[in-house]
């Protein structure tokens, strides 16, 4: 058997209706669409949401929340996920994008849950205070980008 004698199953391909080509193709006259009203017209129906009169769904519940669009986004990290990094090593967004620990190229903050053991120089878009004082009890320092 060649690929090129490969067939769909019988009665798996149908052909195309056809409509408004005369009575002889059985879809003649009306095409479908019955007879009068809406949506028997070119451009009939109604629009997306649309429940025939009624209140929509979308104006019957109330809007909640606020989007700042001027907010800032920041890739959090927390502390205790620099432990795999060797003693003395400097880290940026960069290497913590290399290690996976932030995944967007969005400003990074670095949060204080955990403890951190290694002597790390950091430098980061911003830190927590809780973050500043654990990097420097273990040696290490910070570095506001």
């Amino acid at each position: 058997m060649q690929i090129f004698e490969i067939k769909p199953a019988k009665g798996a391909v149908r052909r195309r209706k056809i409509v408004g080509k005369g009575p002889g193709s059985g879809h003649g006259k009306t095409a479908t669409r019955g007879n009068k009203g809406q949506n028997s017209r070119t451009g009939g129906g109604v629009r997306l949401g649309f429940e025939g009169g009624q209140t929509p769904i979308y104006r019957t519940l109330p809007r909640r929340g606020f989007n700042n669009r001027l907010r800032d986004p920041f890739d959090v990290v927390n502390v205790e996920r620099f432990s795999i990094f060797e003693n003395g090593t400097t880290i940026s967004p960069k290497e913590m994008k290399e290690k996976g620990l932030v995944r967007s190229g969005a400003k990074v903050k670095i949060l204080g849950q955990g403890a951190l053991k290694n002597k790390l120089i950091i430098k980061a878009h911003a830190f927590s205070a809780s973050a500043v004082e654990k990097i420097k009890a273990a040696g290490g320092s910070v570095e506001v980008l």
